[in-house]
Order: C-alpha cells, then structure tokens, then sequence
C-alpha cells in the first residue's frame, strides 16, 4: 500500500514538474498550440514514466491534426533526455523515470461525442406541450 502512494506522489510530482518544463524550456515551434500532460503512470520500479499529453485546439478524425499530434510527440519523445535531465535537477530522487509520451484521445474523443450528442438532440423533431401528456 505503502509503494503505491509513493509510486502516486512521483507521478504527480513528474507530472507538475514537466508540464512547467515543456512550458518554458520547450521552444520548438514545432510542438504548435498547447501542450498539456493528462496523465503520468509511474513503472513499479520507478525505471520509466508513460506520459499522456493532449494539444488543444486539435479536433479528432481530422488527418492534419493527426500528423501534428504525431510530429508533437516525436518532438517530446526527441527531447525526453532533456526532460529527464532537468527533471532529476527538479525533483531530488534517487532514480529519475525514463520518459515515454504518448498521445491521449480522451479529451478529443469526449469532445467528439459531445458534438454528436448535440447534433442528435437537434435534429429530433421537436414535440409541443400537447404530444408530452
């Protein structure tokens, strides 16, 4: 129980500590829009952390954003030595994670349903008060 609040403590510290970094140490134009980590899960041996980030402003499905979602991950995944570097400086452990980002579609995908939900709900015919009763 013990290592799993440990294990819980390094995510959000990497987490927290990371999306500072990519914030202002990150200065490729090619990461474009805004770089957010959703989640951080740190290995049991604390060897290696896979962080899933989302960009903002990037809809689901369309084959221009996929391509940048990929280009901002292969910068990310570039650039992990760096991160894993200040990471250490940052936070004091003995082991600092191997980083491995991966790209998170929930935030795209629940704003893809969302769309369709409300594109359901306007084309169903609309009832008077009459037809209710």
């Amino acid at each position: 129980m013990a290592g799993s609040q440990r294990l819980k403590r390094m995510a959000d510290s990497v987490q927290r500590e990371l999306s500072e970094l990519i914030r202002q140490e990150l200065k490729d134009p090619r990461l474009g829009g805004l770089v957010t980590i959703s989640a951080v899960k740190v290995s049991a041996d604390m060897g290696y952390a896979e962080v899933y980030v989302t960009v903002m402003g990037r809809e689901l499905g369309d084959e221009q954003s996929e391509a940048a979602n990929k280009e901002t991950l292969d910068v990310l995944n570039k650039a992990s030595g760096f991160l894993r570097h200040e990471l250490s400086r940052r936070i004091k452990t003995r082991i600092t994670p191997r980083l491995r980002f991966h790209y998170d579609k929930t935030n795209a995908y629940g704003n893809y349903m969302f769309g369709l939900i409300e594109k359901a709900v306007q084309d169903l015919p609309e009832q008077s008060s009459e037809d209710k009763s």
